[in-house]
Parts: structure tokens; C-alpha cells; sequence
């Protein structure tokens, strides 16, 4: 087949699946959103890829305007129309959906339409969820409008999808509301692209590089935006800021590093590191410096998110610590593996009593990690992931052309 692999954000585990496609055989074309601030996967072409394998990176030449939602909307549209244009030059014979904003995925399934190609949604979060209790917030009145047609708009869009992946089983109550048959409900649960992050030891050059061998660090990596608190991870640094052995490090972009930024200015909080997204063949020994990696996600974001994050944490041989509603999927994984430490995300004291627990007891971090990458080795297994994602991709195709 030919496959179009739409992945907006552009992370680790979804090019994973693309180079495994190709692989077996089919063309792919695996497209991204270059301005889109995001941890990025291992997308330049590699040695060993086949020639059947095309990566692009689409740009629209300027900064994307995450946080003006009037500037942002206008981008979506144009990005939208930039994708659509690739994806028909491409001819495919099926469309892959991913990780994407619903303006784009609106007018690929429309593409995918016209065309006779079968469509696969790939239901990573509640966007329309998330987009009205977000415009709510922001713009009284106006913002319940806008929201409802989101949530309107994205009801639309499971219900003409030939076939439906949702990451979590949570999902599927909302689909088969709108009347969709489970027949054609996929569940799989995103993964960690394993082989891509091995584990590594905590003195490795990243961390001699930036002074923390031998040091207790707290590690979160990845987006920080309206989902998470950075509260919490300011509250971390001044718990610890008088042990002398322990660093927070934080790796990101964009709202939540400028507030985190200010915060350690405000309070001195020296133990605080913050860093830029990294490039991907420095994660797995960013990954190595960490004693315990960090993952948030806002009481509201538990019902529409699943924090992929924790999944790449799982590969990495590291402890977790959690602020996550405790219904959430990644909360379940956790405590269900012995993969770390989970606190509701308003429960700050929580948090931190969890972190020095983990501080103070070396061997439950090293018992926590083992069982966290004795599940990653388990499960993400990307020959099964595959042969999933094959069936569904040529279900997907054969229902457009029938």
C-alpha cells in the first residue's frame, strides 16, 4: 500500500511504526510539523531505511503561535491546507491520521473522501474536550461556542473514519455513543520506541557535560503547556534546595519554561536546571543522567490525555514520579507495574513526600526501574504493534474502496 502518516508533533514512537511499515514493504510518506514545539523523534533518514520510507518535515516559515488562539487557528488552517496538498501529490491508498489538531485532520479525512483512500483515525486525546474547557476559560460566551462546534466537528470526524485506533479503553465509551460498531474500534496502547532509547549509566558525557555525575536528579523532559503544572516542579526544587545532592532538571519549551524561569529568579532556586529540547541522539544519555524522571498532567487533562512521556520513561531503566489524576491510563501503568510513585495532581505535599521517598531509598529507585523496563520490554514489541497497525491501515482501505 500506499500510506500517508500524518504525525504533527513529530515524536519517537510514531516514526518508529513508519520505518516498520516501510519495512514490510509499503511506501510510506511520514509527515511532520516542523515549528510545532515538541521533543522530535529520530527523523532524519537513517542508513538502513528503505527507500520506501519518505520523511518530511512541512514548515510554514514562521514560529507557531501555540498560545494566541485567534493567530494559532489561522496556522492550523494553513498548515492544513500545506498537508493536504502533500498528502494528494502523494496519491495514497490509505490515510493514518495521527497525533494532529482537528482542523488538519478535518481536511485530510475529506481528501481521503474524495479520493476513494481508506482513513485510519488515530484517537490520541479528546482535542474537542480539551478545546472547549480551554475556550471556556478564555473567552466567556464566545468560547462555549467555538468549543461546541469543536466537539461537534470531532464526533463528525470519528463517525466517518473507516476504522478507529484509540490508545486506552477509556475512549471507547465515547465512540460507541455516536454510534460507532466496536467493529470498527481498534485499542492500542501507545508504546515506547525501545530500541531507540536504550538505557544508559548516570556518568555518560550528556551528564559530565553538564556537571551532574553523582548527583540525585529529577528529570522531567517534554511539553510543558496548559496539561501540566510547573508549579509542582518549582515546589520540587525548593523542597530539596538544601541538599546539595540533588538537581532538577528540566527540558523544555514555551510556556511553562518561561514561568519556571521567572520562578527561579523570584526564589534562587539554584538547583533548578532548565534546558531546550534536546537533539534525539542526546536522550537516551540526558535520559541516563536522571535518578527519577517526572511526569504531570492536570486533574481536568485525565479524561482526554494519556501522558506519552511515561512510556518513553519506562524504556529508560528510571523510576517515575507522578502527578496524574489516578483514573488516567499512565497512573494505572504505573502502580500497576511498581514503576514508581503516583500522586493526585493536586496533592503537592503528596508529591513531594513520594519524591523524598524516592530520594532517600536507592534500592527501591533501582527495584521501581527494573519492573518499568521489564514492562517496556514486554509490551512494546513493534513487530505485534505492526501487524496491528497493517490489519487496521488495509481494513481502512478496503471499506473506502467497497
Amino acid at each position: 500500500m500506499k500510506i500517508a502518516f500524518h504525525d504533527y508533533p513529530g515524536h519517537a514512537f510514531p516514526v518508529q511504526l513508519a520505518r516498520a511499515l516501510a519495512k514490510r514493504g509499503h511506501e510510506v510518506l511520514h509527515l511532520t510539523f516542523s515549528e510545532f514545539q515538541a521533543p522530535k523523534g529520530p527523523l532524519a533518514p537513517r542508513p538502513d531505511d528503505p527507500p520506501s520510507l519518505h520523511l518530511r518535515a512541512l514548515t510554514l516559515g514562521e514560529p507557531f503561535q501555540k498560545y494566541n488562539f485567534v493567530r494559532r487557528a489561522l496556522q492550523e488552517r494553513a498548515y492544513a491546507d500545506l498537508l493536504v496538498r502533500t498528502v494528494d501529490a502523494f496519491a495514497p491508498d490509505v490515510i493514518l491520521g495521527g497525533n494532529a489538531p482537528l482542523d488538519p485532520q478535518a481536511k485530510l479525512l475529506r481528501l481521503a473522501k474524495k479520493r476513494r483512500c481508506g482513513f485510519l483515525f488515530w484517537h490520541q486525546d479528546v482535542y474537542g474536550v480539551a478545546i472547549d474547557k480551554i475556550l471556556r476559560a478564555k473567552l466567556p460566551v464566545v468560547g462555549g461556542l467555538i468549543g461546541g462546534w469543536y466537539k461537534a466537528l470531532e464526533k463528525r470526524l470519528w463517525r466517518a473514519s473507516d476504522r478507529i485506533v484509540a490508545i486506552t479503553e477509556d475512549f471507547v465509551p465515547l465512540l460507541t455513543a455516536e454510534g460507532i460498531g466496536r467493529d470498527r474500534i481498534a485499542v492500542i496502547e501507545n508504546w515506547g520506541a525501545r530500541d531507540d532509547l536504550p538505557p544508559r549509566p548516570q556518568d555518560n558525557p550528556w551528564s559530565q557535560a553538564h556537571d551532574l555525575v553523582g548527583k540525585t536528579v529529577f528529570m522531567y523532559s517534554g511539553t510543558l503547556g496548559l496539561k501540566h503544572n510547573p508549579q509542582l516542579l518549582a515546589a520540587l526544587a525548593r523542597a530539596f534546595r538544601d541538599d546539595p545532592d540533588v538537581r532538577v532538571l528540566v527540558v523544555t519549551e514555551g510556556i511553562g519554561a518561561e514561568w519556571l524561569k521567572d520562578a527561579k529568579m523570584r526564589e534562587g532556586l539554584d538547583n533548578l536546571i532548565l534546558l531546550p529540547f534536546q537533539p534525539f541522539s542526546e536522550v537516551p544519555n540526558a535520559i541516563g543522567s536522571s535518578a527519577v524522571l517526572v511526569v504531570l498532567l492536570e486533574p481536568d487533562a485525565g479524561v482526554y490525555s494519556v501522558p506519552s512521556k511515561t512510556l518513553a520513561y519506562l524504556c529508560a531503566d528510571r523510576p517515575i514520579l507522578g502527578a496524574i489524576p489516578l483514573d488516567n491510563l499512565a497512573a494505572k501503568l504505573i502502580e500497576r507495574e511498581g514503576a514508581g510513585l503516583v500522586a493526585a495532581p493536586a496533592d503537592e505535599a503528596g508529591f513531594i513526600t513520594a519524591a523524598r521517598r524516592l530520594r532517600a531509598d536507592p534500592a527501591l529507585r533501582a527495584a521501581m526501574a527494573a519492573q518499568g523496563r521489564a514492562y517496556a520490554d514486554r509490551a512494546f514489541d513493534i513487530d505485534r504493534i505492526t501487524d496491528q497497525f497493517d490489519r487496521l491501515l488495509t481494513e481502512a482501505r478496503d471499506r473506502a474502496r467497497a
